[in-house]
């Protein structure tokens, strides 16, 4: 049978906008359909704007204190439209690279409209139906909406609503201490708003090492945010000030309010796949929504793939363009490509977060004692003192024989020192390799190969391996001595 194309894609963020060019590189007839605006959350309500908005944030919280590195401090005087502007002149830079006149220059049809699956071949685009041999669904996820009650909802946003923000907000809530809340939450008090971070768990980061989420808890109040754990938002209602407030229920019944002038919601995303045909295609999605994909990401429909934020995995951006090296070889030519699980991913506060692979808990859970856990704090780092920037550690996990299976670098850079680390662990190396590896001096990349190197001194300081030494040293030293006269 003959089809229109031989790869459909449903949605233009990162998954999609790679499968895509992939596809037409190798010279296949590839139709992208989108919506909306190609880029995806990652370009307009994502990566790129929150980095945008941290930069300036660190930037004012530098020049605060100054003084660490010998110069008087000053207080910037933050003008808000002007880092929104910052935050847009971003997007706008690599708005080009996204684009439908880029995807066309490489030779991909490019169909602006709501995409809905007819068939396993056939989607149907604004009453244009597109047969295709294969596609991939790269719909993206949407924000969580708000797990509150209020007659008044209008000061409440959500990830994506955030960025239309025009003004700084005096008292700004932040449901949600994941990543999200905590980077916007720390950028929005660096700039100059009142910050309380609202967590129903009883600590902050809940993914990463406890250590990681207690520096991080410690650095935003020594920042001056408000962090409340163990809180569960309830209610909006009024305020005696004629603004609002949020009620929150601590775990022994007793409530709280908070007033606020902006509340944002930050608890989460969901998988993008209503109405988008997926039962008539034979595609399956579990209970929360999510496209159910195997290894390959192949999905129930033979012939149909899924990638990113949609299939309710790891939700970053370069998962999604992985996902999509992997969909598109085994959509255009029936191979068995497997997604890589050694996934690395960075929270993007001051210090950064950065992980890969196993935590110590989940070691410990496995192997017991025998799991083998190195350390190395920045406090003496020699980079970080120059700096003066001395908070965070680097956590190395191996397994009993000692090759590396997990790390977590909660430091300046840890999310540049994550990419060494991550080709350890895929390469299935020992932590002793971080430590024979030569490094940079003076890097942040020094904080993982120190923490090597005391795991490293600390096995050859075991009696046995200090017997062993002398034994060799007294042979050496008598094959070596020198002949009698």
């Amino acid at each position: 049978m003959s089809y229109d194309f031989d790869l459909v894609v449903l949605g233009g963020g990162t998954g999609g906008l790679v499968s895509s060019l992939i596809a037409a590189g190798v010279g296949a007839r590839v139709a992208l359909v989108e919506r909306a605006k190609t880029g995806g959350d990652c370009l307009w309500t994502g990566c790129v704007p929150s980095k945008s908005l941290i930069s300036a944030a660190r930037l004012a919280h530098r020049m605060r204190h100054a003084d660490a590195v010998g110069l008087p401090p000053v207080a910037p005087d933050v003008d808000f439209s002007q880092v929104m502007r910052h935050v847009r002149a971003s997007i706008s830079a690599i708005e080009p690279h996204d684009s439908p006149d880029r995807l066309r220059d490489e030779g991909v049809d490019v169909i602006s409209g709501e995409g809905r699956f007819v068939d396993p071949h056939t989607l149907e685009v604004s009453g244009r139906r597109l047969s295709f041999a294969s596609a991939i669904v790269a719909t993206g996820s949407a924000p969580r909406t708000a797990p509150i009650s209020g007659s008044d909802l209008s000061d409440v946003m959500n990830t994506d609503s955030f960025w239309d923000l025009a003004e700084l907000p005096r008292r700004l809530v932040i449901l949600g201490g994941g990543p999200i809340g905590c980077e916007l939450g720390q950028a929005m008090g660096r700039l100059g708003s009142e910050v309380v971070l609202v967590e129903f768990a009883d600590r902050l980061l809940s993914k990463e090492e406890p250590a990681a989420s207690a520096l991080i808890s410690a650095r935003l109040a020594a920042e001056g945010v408000d962090v409340r754990l163990d809180s569960k938002a309830v209610e909006i209602r009024p305020s005696d000030d004629r603004s609002r407030e949020l009620v929150v229920e601590r775990p022994d019944g007793a409530k709280e309010t908070i007033p606020f002038d902006k509340l944002l919601v930050a608890t989460g995303r969901e998988p993008r796949t209503a109405g988008i045909g997926l039962q008539d295609a034979g595609v399956e999605t579990d209970e929360q929504g999510a496209v159910v994909v195997d290894e390959t990401l192949r999905t129930r429909t033979g012939n149909i793939f899924a990638v990113g934020d949609v299939t309710a995995q790891l939700p970053f951006t370069h998962v999604a363009a992985h996902h999509a090296r992997v969909a598109t070889v085994n959509a255009l030519f029936g191979t068995r490509r497997s997604v890589d699980d050694t996934i690395p991913w960075v929270t993007f506060t001051d210090p950064e977060v950065a992980r890969v692979g196993m935590t110590e808990e989940q070691a410990r859970q496995k192997w017991g004692s025998r799991a083998v856990i190195a350390r190395s704090d920045y406090k003496s780092l020699d980079r970080a003192v120059t700096e003066a920037d001395r908070h965070g550690f680097a956590l190395l996990v191996g397994d009993p024989r000692g090759r590396l299976v997990g790390a977590t670098v909660a430091a300046p850079a840890g999310g540049e020192a994550i990419a060494e680390l991550t080709a350890r662990v895929k390469a299935g190396d020992k932590i002793d390799a971080i430590s024979t590896t030569v490094h940079a001096y003076p890097t942040f990349a020094e904080g993982p190969s120190r923490a090597a190197d005391d795991h490293l001194r600390q096995r050859y300081a075991r009696r046995r391996y200090r017997i062993a030494a002398r034994i060799a040293m007294t042979a050496r030293a008598k094959l070596t001595r020198p002949a009698e006269r």
